[in-house]
């Protein structure tokens, strides 16, 4: 069930009737069907490796809790792990890692025919994998009491907002609020409901428009110049953004709706002044997460230089696997980190060059060129992250610089607007849309969208409210694309 479906318009409001009718000692369960009911709305039979997780971390923390041997300890976690990390691995990259085997195998003279895996990638399983991890880490850590109400614990895992595309929540910060009695309250509930405008209105009128102009591009990059591809890129990075951004709104709006509050996950990620920045502003919940679970008990900066190379390297790397099974995305996560590297090691010297060139006198623009050197760096990685293959990613970078000339004269950007296959019109639209969303962000600044609402008279707020809706009803594209991180 997709939240730009109208199944979910329907389904939602029955829940939340449903949630505040019922008391307060029915609704884990109310909560906990309705989670298992949206999930199998995808594929029934994969709702099996939500419920095998679910037991796994559930037995294996309790068991924990029950003995003094860190040893013990340490073995249960690893169960826990093992079993987690296994189900992750057989259904996104077991296919993956054989095939990349088998063309290593051909050059020796060594047979290798282990077989494919027929089997779909569940949706969602990397995102409630990496909580329910987080939950038996914490408990083995001794910084989380083990759950000990199975109900509870389960709807922890599956719980419907964000289950299949995040935020990745702490046990620490979700669990407690599942137990808690929420009334409903209208100030909240009406908050809520403006993140779900604004969500949907970031995926189905920004996200899935700009898309009909990259996917034309990138599903057939050999036809296009590097004025077209780098249109096309820079689409694909508000896109990317809108839609899961989008995605995560919805959920936390869906969430408030019902009293349960989940951490924010994107801060104007395109507002960033360096990639460093950039990381502590997108998809907050994993790179906290990788942050807490990999990078600090590596050693994180606390080792020699070349040791903390290698931890930003792996870090950003496993954060490239993590998004998808493909080569792509592994090359896409080591630039990053190289990106990293070179700024963490070049920022006494880009202060110094700074300071010489007197742009410290002008802190608004020397801002500005740092938000728009960082913006192109994540562009230009962002056509790994799109691109189909490597080989695909490498002919894009090197057409980069062509085409350009022939938009001096007005056939030629007639030219290149016919040949990204949408109306005109659509596509100065996408434009003006990137050009709405940048201003409202640059509004209301690191605060939440809604909060600026809260600011307007009733009238001006209804009538924002009246305009969100039509666009959403009249702007947004017909055909439901699914979220583009329900892949991961």
């Amino acid at each position: 069930m997709l939240f730009n479906s109208w199944q979910f318009v329907v389904f939602f409001p029955v829940v939340v009737c449903l949630y505040f009718s019922l008391p307060h000692r029915f609704r884990w369960a109310l909560l906990l069907g309705a989670s298992y009911f949206f999930y199998m709305c995808w594929k029934p039979a994969y709702l099996v490796l939500i419920l095998i997780s679910t037991l796994v971390d559930y037995c294996s923390a309790l068991a924990m809790a029950k003995t003094s041997s860190q040893l013990k300890r340490k073995g249960y976690l690893m169960l826990s792990l093992c079993a987690n990390l296994g189900l992750l691995f057989s259904f996104k990259y077991f296919n993956f890692f054989n095939e990349s085997l088998r063309q290593l195998m051909q050059h020796f003279p060594i047979s290798y025919d282990v077989p494919r895996l027929n089997v779909l990638l569940p949706v969602g399983i990397s995102f409630y994998t990496f909580q329910t991890l987080s939950y038996t880490i914490e408990v083995y850590r001794g910084r989380q009491k083990p759950e000990r109400h199975f109900g509870i614990f389960a709807l922890y895992v599956s719980y419907f907002p964000q289950l299949v595309a995040g935020p990745i929540e702490r046990p620490g910060t979700l669990l407690p609020q599942l137990r808690h009695e929420h009334h409903f309250e209208y100030g909240r509930v009406t908050e809520g409901l403006r993140l779900i405008i604004w969500g949907l209105f970031k995926k189905v009128v920004i996200a899935d428009r700009l898309a009909l102009v990259v996917d034309n591009v990138y599903s057939q990059p050999d036809r296009f110049t590097g004025a077209a591809l780098t249109t096309a890129t820079v689409f694909f990075a508000f896109q990317v953004y809108c839609d899961f951004s989008g995605y995560s709104d919805i959920a936390i709006g869906a969430a408030k709706v019902m009293g349960h509050r989940l951490m924010r996950n994107f801060d104007r990620p395109y507002f960033a002044t360096s990639i460093a920045d950039f990381w502590r502003r997108w998809h907050i919940s994993l790179s906290s997460w990788f942050r807490d679970y990999l990078y600090i008990p590596l050693g994180g900066s606390h080792v020699r230089v070349r040791r903390f190379c290698l931890n930003v390297i792996a870090v950003f790397i496993i954060s490239g696997l993590w998004h998808g099974a493909n080569w792509t995305f592994i090359v896409w996560g080591l630039l990053h980190g190289l990106y990293y590297l070179i700024g963490r090691a070049t920022r006494n010297l880009r202060g110094t060059l700074a300071g010489r060139l007197g742009l410290s006198g002008y802190p608004r623009f020397h801002r500005l060129i740092k938000v728009t050197i960082t913006f192109l760096l994540v562009c230009f990685a962002w056509i790994l992250f799109r691109a189909n293959s490597l080989s695909d990613a490498l002919m894009i970078v090197s057409r980069l610089g062509t085409g350009w000339t022939e938009l001096w004269n007005p056939s030629g950007l007639g030219a290149l607007l016919t040949s990204f296959g949408v109306p005109e019109k659509e596509f100065w639209q996408g434009v003006l849309l990137i050009g709405v969303l940048a201003f409202v962000e640059r509004l209301h600044g690191p605060k939440q969208v809604t909060e600026l609402l809260t600011r307007l008279n009733r009238p001006l707020r209804w009538l924002v409210y009246i305009l969100l809706v039509l666009m959403i009803l009249n702007l947004g594209v017909a055909k439901r694309i699914p979220f583009i991180y329900f892949q991961f």
